[in-house]
């Protein structure tokens, strides 16, 4: 059992600290091998039955990011009608993905029936796996974040387009498009704080006790 010491601790939560959603990259590659690295790391996160159910779509042709990106594109142009007067304005102002610029795309999707793991402990609650994938999902945004690397993730998106324009399995659920790359400028505070869209509120008033 290694020990983990105060230093570490402090290291940690620096870590988490700085994870921050980026929306700037530069378009510069990463170097070889990095992105295995990194991947390799998320692939240690826990999961449900241990079935691992996660399934991670690397978009690498141009024509099928540009279909990424016109979703985008559409879909946000609604988001921003759900908005009125200055609430709409200070949209319209957010840059809210990052995906002409980042030099990789990923696509995670959720395998919804896993052989691997033979249905242990979803029985009663199937959605564990989504959550399974989204857990994998933190530990990949903390382990590129040790590497120097941002990660930011898309969720103005139509799933069922995504889904037809990757042309992946029936079984695969879509849960998150994410974009990875050396971000263009570091920030501590998160950009929706910065930009006065919404402030982070403090840990008791999320905490119950029964």
């Amino acid at each position: 059992m290694p020990e983990f010491n105060a230093d570490f601790r402090e290291r940690l939560e620096e870590l988490v600290r700085w994870r921050r959603d980026v929306r700037r990259f530069r378009r510069e590659p990463l170097p070889d091998g990095l992105l295995d690295r990194i991947l390799s790391v998320a692939d240690l996160a826990p999961s449900v039955g241990n079935s691992q159910p996660w399934r991670v779509v690397l978009v690498e042709t141009p024509e099928r990011r540009q279909e990424i990106i016109r979703n985008f594109e559409v879909e946000n142009l609604k988001a921003k009608g759900q908005y009125s007067g200055d609430q709409a304005q200070q949209y319209a102002r957010l840059k809210l993905a990052g995906l002409r610029d980042a030099p990789i795309h990923l696509a995670v999707f959720c395998e919804d029936n896993p052989e691997q793991g033979h249905g242990l402990g979803r029985a009663t609650m199937p959605e564990t796996l989504a959550y399974s994938v989204v857990g994998m999902i933190q530990t990949l945004w903390l382990a590129a974040r040790a590497e120097g690397v941002g990660l930011g993730w898309v969720s103005i998106l139509r799933p069922e387009d995504v889904t037809a324009t990757l042309d992946v399995r029936d079984s695969w659920r879509f849960i998150a498009y994410l974009c990875l790359g050396y971000p263009e400028e570091e920030h501590l505070d998160p950009e929706l704080e910065r930009h006065e869209w919404q402030q982070r509120t403090l840990t008791d008033e999320r905490l119950f006790r029964r």
